[in-house]
Protein backbone atom coordinates (compact mmCIF):
# COMPACT_ATOMS: atom_id res chain seq x y z
CA UNK A 1 0.00 0.00 0.00
CA UNK A 2 0.87 3.39 -0.58
CA UNK A 3 2.29 6.10 1.89
CA UNK A 4 -0.66 8.20 0.92
CA UNK A 5 -3.26 5.30 1.75
CA UNK A 6 -1.03 4.59 5.38
CA UNK A 7 -1.74 8.11 6.13
CA UNK A 8 -5.20 8.32 4.87
CA UNK A 9 -5.77 5.11 7.14
CA UNK A 10 -4.41 6.85 10.34
CA UNK A 11 -6.46 9.77 9.47
CA UNK A 12 -9.75 7.79 9.26
CA UNK A 13 -8.64 5.88 12.63
CA UNK A 14 -7.58 9.27 14.22
CA UNK A 15 -11.29 10.87 13.01
CA UNK A 16 -12.75 7.76 14.43
CA UNK A 17 -11.64 8.17 17.57
CA UNK A 18 -12.20 12.00 17.91
CA UNK A 19 -15.61 10.90 16.25
CA UNK A 20 -16.51 8.60 19.46
CA UNK A 21 -15.49 11.35 21.91
CA UNK A 22 -17.26 13.80 20.01
CA UNK A 23 -20.67 11.90 19.72
CA UNK A 24 -20.61 9.52 23.07
CA UNK A 25 -18.79 11.31 25.58
CA UNK A 26 -18.67 15.36 25.11
CA UNK A 27 -22.29 16.07 25.97
CA UNK A 28 -22.71 13.93 29.24
CA UNK A 29 -21.97 16.03 31.66
CA UNK A 30 -24.12 19.30 30.19
CA UNK A 31 -26.87 20.42 32.92
CA UNK A 32 -30.30 19.51 31.63
CA UNK A 33 -31.33 23.21 30.62
CA UNK A 34 -28.08 23.77 28.13
CA UNK A 35 -29.34 20.36 26.42
CA UNK A 36 -32.35 21.76 24.57
CA UNK A 37 -29.84 24.18 22.34
CA UNK A 38 -29.83 23.56 19.41
CA UNK A 39 -26.15 24.22 19.65
CA UNK A 40 -23.88 22.09 21.70
CA UNK A 41 -20.03 22.03 22.47
CA UNK A 42 -19.78 19.23 20.37
CA UNK A 43 -21.49 20.38 17.16
CA UNK A 44 -18.34 21.59 15.36
CA UNK A 45 -16.43 18.53 15.99
CA UNK A 46 -19.17 15.99 15.09
CA UNK A 47 -19.42 18.40 11.71
CA UNK A 48 -15.15 17.99 11.90
CA UNK A 49 -15.52 14.03 12.01
CA UNK A 50 -17.70 13.51 9.63
CA UNK A 51 -15.64 15.92 6.97
CA UNK A 52 -12.34 14.21 7.80
CA UNK A 53 -14.11 10.55 7.55
CA UNK A 54 -15.33 11.42 4.10
CA UNK A 55 -12.16 12.93 2.63
CA UNK A 56 -9.95 10.41 4.15
CA UNK A 57 -12.23 7.38 2.97
CA UNK A 58 -11.97 9.37 -0.44
CA UNK A 59 -8.30 9.15 -0.37
CA UNK A 60 -8.26 5.88 1.02
CA UNK A 61 -10.65 4.13 -1.81
CA UNK A 62 -10.00 6.06 -4.45
CA UNK A 63 -8.05 4.02 -7.83
CA UNK A 64 -5.13 4.39 -8.56
CA UNK A 65 -4.15 4.89 -12.26
CA UNK A 66 -2.21 2.11 -13.86
CA UNK A 67 0.60 4.18 -15.21
CA UNK A 68 0.68 6.21 -11.94
CA UNK A 69 3.77 5.03 -9.89
CA UNK A 70 6.16 7.88 -9.76
CA UNK A 71 4.11 11.32 -9.87
CA UNK A 72 5.53 14.58 -9.87
CA UNK A 73 4.69 15.76 -5.79
CA UNK A 74 4.92 12.40 -4.57
CA UNK A 75 7.37 11.62 -1.69
CA UNK A 76 10.24 9.57 -2.50
CA UNK A 77 11.30 7.44 0.86
CA UNK A 78 14.73 6.55 -0.39
CA UNK A 79 15.69 10.26 -1.19
CA UNK A 80 14.36 11.07 2.21
CA UNK A 81 17.70 13.27 2.55
CA UNK A 82 16.68 15.75 -0.40
CA UNK A 83 14.31 16.83 1.60
CA UNK A 84 13.94 19.56 4.10
CA UNK A 85 13.18 17.49 7.12
CA UNK A 86 14.92 19.47 9.62
CA UNK A 87 12.83 22.64 8.97
CA UNK A 88 9.97 20.58 9.24
CA UNK A 89 11.45 19.08 12.49
CA UNK A 90 12.49 22.43 13.64
CA UNK A 91 9.11 24.15 13.14
CA UNK A 92 7.41 21.42 15.18
CA UNK A 93 9.71 22.15 18.29
CA UNK A 94 8.83 25.63 17.42
CA UNK A 95 5.07 24.71 18.14
CA UNK A 96 5.74 23.48 21.18
CA UNK A 97 7.72 25.87 22.57
CA UNK A 98 5.06 28.77 21.34
CA UNK A 99 2.55 25.97 23.42
CA UNK A 100 4.94 26.17 26.59
CA UNK A 101 5.31 30.27 26.22
CA UNK A 102 1.91 30.93 25.93
CA UNK A 103 1.19 31.80 29.85
CA UNK A 104 4.91 33.55 30.67
CA UNK A 105 4.81 35.71 27.93
CA UNK A 106 1.76 36.35 27.40
CA UNK A 107 -0.54 35.71 23.92
CA UNK A 108 1.11 38.73 22.35
CA UNK A 109 4.50 38.30 22.79
CA UNK A 110 4.30 34.30 22.12
CA UNK A 111 3.09 34.63 19.02
CA UNK A 112 4.78 37.53 17.67
CA UNK A 113 7.66 35.52 19.27
CA UNK A 114 6.41 32.44 16.99
CA UNK A 115 5.84 33.75 13.65
CA UNK A 116 8.84 36.05 13.54
CA UNK A 117 11.07 32.56 15.00
CA UNK A 118 8.94 30.59 12.15
CA UNK A 119 9.66 32.81 8.98
CA UNK A 120 13.28 32.77 9.25
CA UNK A 121 13.33 28.96 9.64
CA UNK A 122 11.61 29.18 6.47
CA UNK A 123 13.84 31.56 4.97
CA UNK A 124 12.27 34.89 5.00
CA UNK A 125 14.86 37.97 5.54
CA UNK A 126 12.84 40.89 5.05
CA UNK A 127 12.59 42.51 8.49
CA UNK A 128 11.22 45.61 7.70
CA UNK A 129 8.04 43.54 6.44
CA UNK A 130 8.19 40.63 8.31
CA UNK A 131 8.15 42.22 12.13
CA UNK A 132 4.80 44.67 11.04
CA UNK A 133 3.21 41.53 9.76
CA UNK A 134 3.61 39.55 13.12
CA UNK A 135 3.11 42.48 15.20
CA UNK A 136 -0.43 43.25 13.23
CA UNK A 137 -1.22 39.58 13.00
CA UNK A 138 -0.36 38.83 16.66
CA UNK A 139 -2.52 42.06 17.35
CA UNK A 140 -5.75 41.50 15.47
CA UNK A 141 -5.80 37.48 16.45
CA UNK A 142 -5.52 38.64 19.96
CA UNK A 143 -8.02 41.66 19.28
CA UNK A 144 -10.95 39.14 17.50
CA UNK A 145 -10.62 36.55 20.38
CA UNK A 146 -10.78 38.97 23.36
CA UNK A 147 -13.28 41.60 22.20
CA UNK A 148 -15.02 40.29 19.36
CA UNK A 149 -15.31 36.79 21.13
CA UNK A 150 -15.78 37.85 24.52
CA UNK A 151 -12.91 35.13 25.36
CA UNK A 152 -10.26 36.21 27.85
CA UNK A 153 -6.69 35.61 26.57
CA UNK A 154 -4.23 37.18 28.52
CA UNK A 155 -2.10 39.57 26.06
CA UNK A 156 1.14 40.40 28.19
CA UNK A 157 3.17 38.52 30.47
CA UNK A 158 1.98 37.93 33.96
CA UNK A 159 4.49 40.39 35.99
CA UNK A 160 3.11 42.88 33.24
CA UNK A 161 -0.35 43.25 34.10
Amino acid sequence: MALDRWVALAFVALCCVYGYAAFFTMDDLLPPILQRNPVWPSTFPKILTVLGLVVGLIVLFTPKAPGDGARDGTIDLSRLGDYHVGQAIALLVLMVIYALTLRPLGFVGATIGFLVIGSLLLGERRFHILIPVAVIAAGSIWYLVQEVLGIFLRPWPGFLM
